[in-house]
């Protein structure tokens, strides 16, 4: 009976033992583009990247050193709009405000909204990286909440639509700051922590994997190109930040995927690598430069599309709508053709489509083959700046 009380106590330890495993990620990543000199300089005053965490069977990735050096450098972030509230359905009647005139009194008067969420200093001089709709419309005060919950005036150094990110700069120095990482490396089921202030909770951690990489055609922003993840994101985590097992900051939490408004296991970033070329236009310009071959309106190629337009394929984008002031269309693209690569990179979608194009130098060519009536043809189309009436400039 102890024989055999051994061998099962063995076997339970040998089984034991076989079930330790430990995993860690530690590789080095290239320089990424430069920002503006000031910026490098403070970020590289930042505290150095954690070594790699260790995970076990039975406790999971140990994240404490890393949470311990990036969470003082993520933020909450307050933001005042100016409301107006209409309260005569008549209000916009040109007759009846003749008679009336356009009082307060009369037609309600303004009120202020507010709005909370995070954000990520990327600078020891105070650069602070968010998302646009944290700040909202119409802004007429943001504040950053620092250190000993010290509340500070910031200042909107510009923001961008498309991407949903915005850069504001408050007057500070010798604040910590998350190192950047390379989001190009990232791999499906990685270990990631996000830290932000979900229902005005400060600096929350929360743990996840990587979902999956390169998600777009999600109805959230213009440019897609997201991180998906599921560690846990609610309302307030949008502008903070996504840290990888380095603790190098890898994207900024944007958006949750939700039927109840709640955590759900599905939030998406924008890549620390997106942020980056943004931040440094914003830095720059005041705006995010991007290329445009005017107003060109692409929609997916199904096959029932694809047998009318007599494509042998369901590969490649149709346009749907098309500007006649447009460059695209002054070189000959027209509505019905169906656009198969750009400087021969094949195009599978319209989201991927509007990216290549955006992502063009300005002053430059693009090389685009399309199909029209079963033919193949290759248009060479300018670039141009594009326009977006929606950019806040500082």
């Amino acid at each position: 009976m102890i024989k055999r009380l051994s061998a099962i106590g063995l076997v339970f330890a040998a089984g034991l033992v076989a079930g330790i495993a430990v995993s860690g990620r530690a590789s080095d990543h290239d320089a990424l583009e430069s920002l503006p000199a000031r910026m490098d300089t403070a970020a590289e005053q930042g505290r150095a990247a954690a070594p790699p965490v260790q995970a076990t069977a039975t406790a999971g990735p140990d994240f404490t050193r890393v949470a311990a050096q990036t969470v003082k450098a993520v933020t909450n972030i307050s933001s005042v709009q100016a409301v107006r509230r209409t309260a005569s359905p008549f209000a916009n009647d040109p007759f009846f405000q003749y008679f009336f005139g356009d009082s307060d009194d009369m037609f309600g008067r303004g009120r202020a909204e507010s709005s909370l969420g995070s954000g990520v200093v990327i600078s020891a001089d105070g650069y602070v990286v968010t998302n646009n709709h944290v700040l909202g419309d119409d802004v007429a005060e943001v504040t950053v909440t620092v250190g000993n919950q010290r509340d500070v005036r910031a200042k909107i150094i510009g923001v961008d639509a498309w991407t949903d990110l915005a850069l504001v700069k408050i007057d500070a120095t010798g604040l910590p700051v998350i190192p950047w990482g390379d989001s190009s490396k990232l791999k499906v089921a990685e270990w990631v922590m996000a830290v932000g202030n979900p229902f005005s909770l400060n600096q929350t951690v929360t743990l996840g994997i990587v979902s999956a990489l390169g998600r777009a055609n999600v109805g959230i922003t213009a440019y897609e190109d997201f991180i998906q993840t599921d560690a846990a994101i609610n309302p307030g985590n949008s502008g903070g930040a996504l840290i990888n097992s380095r603790g190098e900051l890898v994207g900024i939490n944007t958006a949750i995927f939700s039927q109840s408004g709640g955590y759900q296991g599905i939030g998406f970033a924008v890549p620390s690598n997106l942020v980056r070329r943004v931040v440094g236009d914003l830095t720059k310009y005041g705006r995010v430069r991007r290329g445009s071959i005017g107003r060109v309106d692409v929609i997916a190629l199904n096959s029932r599309l694809a047998d009318e337009l007599r494509a042998p394929r369901v590969d490649g984008v149709v346009v749907n709508q098309i500007s006649r002031l447009s460059a695209a269309y002054q070189a000959g693209m027209q509505p019905g053709d169906v656009i198969l690569s750009v400087n021969g990179q094949a195009i599978t979608d319209p989201s991927q489509f509007m990216r290549v194009i955006a992502d063009s130098a300005i002053g430059s060519t693009v090389r685009i083959e399309l199909l029209r009536d079963g033919q193949r043809s290759t248009l060479r189309i300018a670039v141009e700046a594009q326009v977006d009436p929606r950019q806040r400039r500082r």
